[in-house]
């Protein structure tokens, strides 16, 4: 479907050589800041202390938050679930402090602040949990890179196949790095959005690549430049339509979620922007310069007469 059509080419890949490098010195550095800095990873993989309490009419949770750096807690989160009633606190590992004694003195706290405090939940994460969803998720990302390899190398033939493989990975170190960089905090919301953001991308990278191939079936003699041209100017509406209608819903998730989703959403709006990014100049120009040609698409079939002016194509 298009809301618009342009008809004007677009040359997108007049300077794919610039943008590709700048893009090899962003995944070099997004690299060396995972490396370097690391993650701020959550209490889900860190270990800590859970609380679950309600309040007897609406929390205001910039208060709790300031009740509980008052006793000395520097790296915890404090959410609405359920109602605006209900609360959820998590804490983090403290050397040497028991569960009971860390729940005992927010608690303590909070009640100082309103009366009426109720305690309903507490769980301990212990670190061994935390050292088991580092390697779930880690698994869970291995088997999606590896499933989405698998598909481009029966969907397109390897250069076109490689090129998408290498947005996507572009995509994935992009968001990792922002992460690693500004230190925000890593959550397994956060890693559903990764992962999330791997399907997406590849998605725009495989429907680009879609139609260079059909492009160089019904173009015989226009240069390969110019049909990477046609073709991401062909999608420009189609990407307008769905990247912008869901840039909406994760902008409303990172303004009205509240702190639980607001780096799911952050994650999913970096992975839209340089998704549409890598499909147009890294997956297409990485492709370029791999030597992609017609023949690597189409074959020829010459009749048995072997009369040049019988020759016709194929779709590889």
């Amino acid at each position: 479907m298009e809301f618009f059509r342009i008809t004007r080419v677009f040359p997108f890949m007049r300077h794919v050589r610039l943008l590709n490098l700048i893009s090899l010195i962003a995944f070099a550095l997004a690299i060396v800041f995972v490396v370097t800095r690391g993650f701020n990873l959550s209490i889900e993989f860190t270990g800590g202390t859970v609380m679950e309490v309600q309040y007897p009419q609406a929390a205001q949770v910039d208060e709790i938050r300031n009740a509980l750096a008052d006793i000395g807690y520097t790296d915890f989160q404090v959410q609405n679930f359920g109602t605006s009633r209900d609360i959820l606190i998590r804490l983090p590992t403290l050397d040497g402090a028991e569960t009971a004694l860390q729940s005992e003195e927010v608690m303590n706290a909070l009640t100082a602040q309103t009366e009426g405090v109720q305690l309903q939940r507490v769980e301990f994460v212990g670190p061994q949990v935390g050292d088991e969803l580092v390697q779930s998720g880690l698994l869970a990302l291995f088997f999606v890179l590896l499933g989405i390899m698998v598909y481009l190398a029966f969907r397109f033939e390897w250069k076109l196949a490689i090129a998408c493989a290498i947005a996507n990975m572009h995509d994935v170190m992009i968001i990792l790095g922002f992460f690693a960089l500004f230190q925000w905090e890593f959550t397994l919301a956060v890693l559903a959005g990764v992962l999330a953001v791997l399907g997406y991308s590849v998605n725009e990278s495989v429907v680009i690549m879609d139609r260079i191939r059909e492009n160089f079936r019904t173009q015989r003699r226009m240069p390969v430049t110019d049909i990477i041209d046609l073709s991401i100017t062909q999608n420009i509406s189609r990407t307008i339509i769905t990247h912008g209608s869901t840039q909406i819903m994760v902008l409303s998730m990172f303004f009205f979620g509240g702190p639980t989703l607001k780096y799911f959403s952050l994650a999913l709006t970096i992975g839209i922007w340089f998704g549409i990014y890598s499909s147009v100049f890294v997956a297409s120009g990485v492709s370029l310069m791999l030597g992609l040609k017609r023949e690597d698409l189409i074959k020829k079939v010459i009749s048995k007469d072997d009369d040049p002016s019988t020759v016709e194509f194929e779709e590889n």
